[in-house]
């Protein structure tokens, strides 16, 4: 067994910390803020946009925010005319108001509309692909699953406009419930790494990212009616993508915008593999959103959303399955997922002279899944199993700004409910039996009960200290669980309670604030779901999940230490993670056979840590020129029980994050209408697997999944003031490759051309 590096990876982020410190002795300051109420906005982003969108999930006066508003107790009230240009380093999902991304004690990856076009973003993961410390890992070509900073499934938090999309029956491991957001519906998405479980609750391990939705676009005054249509075709997936939008609205008084997309995935044609038999799927998605201002300071949205993803197939299952470096292929007929999400919101924030609170917002939501699967296998036996899950829920914030500090304080709750079946069929045809449940239990509940105080407090002119903790009361009742032992119903009830806290600072290092130091230390908590209760389902290659009712909460505490730089023509960050393990819950074997597979079920057994090292920064050479880049290595060590002998060994957490970076070039003619990027990315060879990854042979390759080398080509051309063009060329040298852990290759040279019409 390898030693820990925790040392020398500790003192590499230090001296690289120093070193920037040093730096900014040199650096060339920006224009000083003389003004400290004065907005500065470049002219060449007054001419951007006319209406636009904020880029924060709520509209709350801007706190923190010296590129805004130098005061940090002015609050500044963003309107919806400003140039989104402006906007685009304003986020709020690190603090749940608007602040600068620079200035958070967070390390905060945005990725604005305009990057989720330019780079002909296809899905939700697949927009990370570009995020340092994050593995954009897929078991199918509609199953993605970012594993971020060494975690994935259930342990990163989704959020949909502040609602969460994680539910009691996500289960652990890739899974492919992020794919049920439409990324053609979306003004933006934003990460917050390693950010605790205060702000957001339970599962907030790894990251907590937020999924921004489209909102309708205003005039400066009076009516204002319009559209939008994006076009994506893309040739090594044989795919094409249809997005059309429409929205009317009249300036201070109501917005409406309306949007659906369609997407038709054909089968993947792979380097040295050829086409991938039932690599391809279908997906259709609507949405709908009405804002309507109550006074000037009080706005009402109501919103729906809805995905429908049908035949998405799980083809390394399969004897469909086409063998890379020495995987083997499964032997089931047929693995097909079909599965839909609706999400029906109602939200209201505003602005109040209330003792208690300076603005609130307050939310109702009813969200529903669907999944069904077919199987058949080797043999002929078909099963049909799937579930539906509804989920209920509410949640407040209130934003206090005192002369000493910024409070922001709430609660929320979500109830689901649960139904779930499987039903199973002879060889020909007949019908066999009803089972008691199908992949989770039957006729269940949960209940996720929470309440948190956050505040952010200047000490002195250069620092700032975020402070919070989070009550958490969960509740699991599954009346219909079948013990795979003996067959019998069974039922579990079981409930969990849970403080977390968390502290942050952020410096500014120079007096032209071109470098901050942001540390901190956040406890992050994950109580058990349906799903680690009562799972009954296939899982990896040759193994089956039975249920684990006796499980108790994860517990892990994030420590990290990082730079931030920011001057006219260089930004970026270093940043040292360490994410320290306590009672993880991991699949176990147990040594027994159940349907024919191994089994394995689950057990608070993992004890450990995770750590890591992140690089990502660009440069401006001049107007038309700029380069950037970005580098992640990732070392982990968890004790667990990789067979069924009561012996605990250490080993790296499942699907480790190889050594990788990329690098780039982008040139831009300086009136901004035409642009050319190109973009290397390196993976090294992903050769340190646990035992479970060794098990899973259909996926992962015996000495591990061998690196990669791509290399992209993209450009963009405004034809017309409303007519964006898009090309590009995707593996240009055609490489066979997979990313780690995955199910399938990805495509190999691949041409994609995109439009996006205004009118």
């Amino acid at each position: 067994m390898e030693q820990s590096t925790s040392l020398p990876i500790c003192h590499f982020a230090i001296a690289g910390i120093v070193l920037i410190c040093f730096a900014s002795i040199s650096a060339e300051p920006v224009d000083d803020f003389s003004d400290p109420d004065r907005i500065e906005i470049p002219e060449s982003d007054l001419t951007a946009l006319t209406a636009t969108v904020v880029t924060s999930a709520e509209p709350v006066p801007t706190r923190l925010t010296p590129a805004v508003a130098r005061d940090f107790r002015r609050p500044v009230v963003i309107d919806d005319a400003m140039p989104i240009a402006a906007l685009d380093l304003i986020s709020s999902t690190a603090s749940r108001v608007a602040r600068t991304d620079f200035e958070s004690p967070y390390l905060v990856d945005t990725i604005s509309e305009s990057e989720l076009i330019e780079r002909s973003v296809r899905s939700v993961p697949e927009a990370f692909e570009q995020t340092p410390g994050v593995l954009v890992q897929k078991t199918s070509h509609g199953q993605g699953s970012p594993i971020i900073r060494g975690f994935t499934a259930y342990h990163n938090l989704f959020l949909v406009d502040g609602i969460r999309l994680n539910n009691s029956v996500f289960r652990s491991g890739p899974n492919q419930y992020w794919n049920t957001v439409d990324s053609q519906g979306l003004r933006g998405i934003e990460l917050v790494k390693s950010q605790g479980s205060v702000l957001y609750g339970s599962d907030a391990v790894g990251g907590t990212v937020q999924a921004l939705t489209r909102r309708p676009v205003y005039a400066e005054e009076g009516l204002y009616t319009g559209g939008r249509s994006y076009s994506r075709y893309a040739s090594g997936e044989n795919s094409f993508i249809q997005r059309n939008e429409y929205t009317v609205s009249e300036s201070g008084k109501y917005g409406f915008i309306l949007g659906g997309t369609y997407k038709n995935f054909g089968n993947i044609r792979a380097a040295d593999l050829g086409t991938l038999p039932f690599t391809g799927y279908d997906e259709w998605d609507l949405d709908a959103k009405l804002e309507v201002f109550l006074n000037e300071d009080t706005r009402l949205t109501l919103f729906h959303q809805q995905v429908h993803i049908d035949d998405a197939w799980r083809v390394h299952k399969t004897q469909f399955a086409v063998p890379f470096a020495g995987t083997t292929v499964g032997d089931e007929q047929a693995r097909i997922l079909d599965q839909s999400r609706l999400l029906t919101y109602v939200q209201l924030e505003g602005d109040s002279g209330s003792a208690l609170f300076d603005h609130y917002t307050v939310s109702l939501s009813h969200q529903q899944q669907d999944e069904k699967r077919f199987r058949k296998r080797a043999d002929g036996r078909v099963d049909v199993q799937g579930f539906t899950v509804d989920s209920y829920g509410a949640w407040a914030q209130f934003d206090k700004y005192l002369e000493f500090t910024d409070l922001t304080y709430g609660l929320s709750y979500y109830h689901d409910e649960i139904s779930s079946f499987r039903n199973d069929f002879n060889a020909d045809d007949s019908f066999r039996r009803a089972r008691i449940q199908g992949p989770v239990g039957d006729d269940g509940a949960y209940d996720l009960l929470g309440a948190f105080v956050h505040s952010s407090t200047p000490l002195g002119d250069r620092m700032i200290l975020d402070l919070g903790g989070r009550y958490t009361y969960a509740e699991a009742t599954i009346g219909r669980v079948e013990d795979p032992a003996t067959g019998n119903q069974i039922s579990i009830e079981n409930d969990w309670q849970n403080f977390v806290g968390s502290g942050r600072l952020s410096y500014q290092l120079d007096a032209e604030d071109q470098f901050r130091l942001f540390t901190g230390v956040s406890q992050a908590f994950r109580a058990p779901n349906l799903s680690d209760l009562s799972r009954l389902d296939s899982n990896r290659s040759t193994e089956i999940e039975t249920p684990a009712p006796n499980l108790e909460p994860e517990h892990f505490v994030n420590y990290e230490i990082g730079i931030k730089m920011e001057t006219e023509r260089v930004s970026g960050s270093l940043t040292y993670f360490y994410t320290q393990v306590n009672d993880l819950i991991l699949r176990t074997p147990t040594g027994r056979t159940v349907d024919g597979l191994d089994e394995v079920t689950k057990l608070n057994s993992g004890e450990g840590h995770v750590q890591g090292v992140e690089i990502a920064g660009q440069f401006k050479v001049n107007d038309q020129w700029r380069v950037f880049g970005g580098f992640a290595y990732q070392d982990s060590q968890v004790s667990t029980f990789p067979t069924s002998a009561p012996v605990l060994r250490d080993e790296v957490l499942s699907r480790l994050l190889p050594l990788n970076g990329y690098g780039g070039v982008r040139w831009e003619r300086p009136e901004g209408d035409l642009w050319i990027e190109g973009v290397v990315t390196v993976f090294d060879d992903a050769e340190r697997l646990n035992s479970g990854d060794i098990r899973d042979t259909q996926r992962i390759p015996l000495r591990g999944t061998p690196g990669y080398t791509l290399a992209t080509l993209r450009s963009g051309w405004n034809l017309r003031d409303n007519i964006l063009i898009t090309s590009g060329i995707e593996n240009i040298f055609d490489e066979a490759y997979r990313a780690h852990g995955s199910g399938q290759n990805e495509p190999g040279i691949n041409f994609f051309f995109g439009t996006e019409i205004t009118f």
